[in-house]
């Protein structure tokens, strides 16, 4: 079952526009917020709605081939039909915001999508992938206001030891809990 047949790892969605996280997430260092604007409120993060797309592309690649559908769907109202990259089963209950404002940053589950010309899903999302993470959380943690850093080669073993540590008192996070079926399994 860890093919990437059954995983969907590294699978590119094919898109009703070729977006690049790699050219507005690093080239243009957008942060992830700015497009995905329900993250820290909602389960879901939410996909753009196509008047942040024109915010610029009103102004630059206005003429831009690629961007047609975009052009239509500010003209028309009718939003454009964006195709799931990070699919979980419908018996999965995932929450972004409490992932998020506990301080789990976007690259843990969604990779180095700065880095990627058209995104593609960077883990497998499998039980026990969600399970290793639950089961241990602190070394996953960060500060809550960084969590779209996609680079973390400057945190040490020892920073999110001691992070990591703070995090879970703080917010009362406790690992006996979060394997909970209930947890997930709504």
């Amino acid at each position: 079952m860890d093919s990437t047949y059954s995983t969907g790892v590294n699978w590119v969605i094919s898109q009703p526009v070729p977006f690049s996280h790699k050219h507005h997430a690093g080239e243009l260092g957008i942060d992830c917020r700015y497009c995905h604007t329900s993250v820290e409120t909602s389960a879901r993060a939410g996909l753009p709605a196509t008047h942040i797309c024109m915010t610029c592309h009103s102004q630059i690649w206005t003429d831009a081939p690629a961007l047609a559908p975009v052009r239509e769907s500010f003209a028309t109202g009718k939003p454009i039909a964006w195709n799931r990259v990070a699919q979980l089963p419908d018996f999965v209950f995932f929450n972004h915001s409490i992932h998020v404002n506990r301080g789990v940053p976007c690259v843990t589950c969604h990779g180095r999508v700065d880095q990627m010309p058209l995104t593609s899903q960077a883990k497998p999302f499998q039980m026990q992938w969600c399970l290793s993470c639950h089961r241990n959380p602190a070394p996953h943690l960060r500060p809550p206001a960084m969590v779209t850093r996609m680079d973390w080669s400057g945190w040490t073993d020892e920073m999110s030891k001691r992070f990591g540590a703070q995090a879970m008192q703080a917010h009362a996070i406790d690992p006996k809990l979060l394997d909970n079926c209930g947890i997930c399994h709504r």
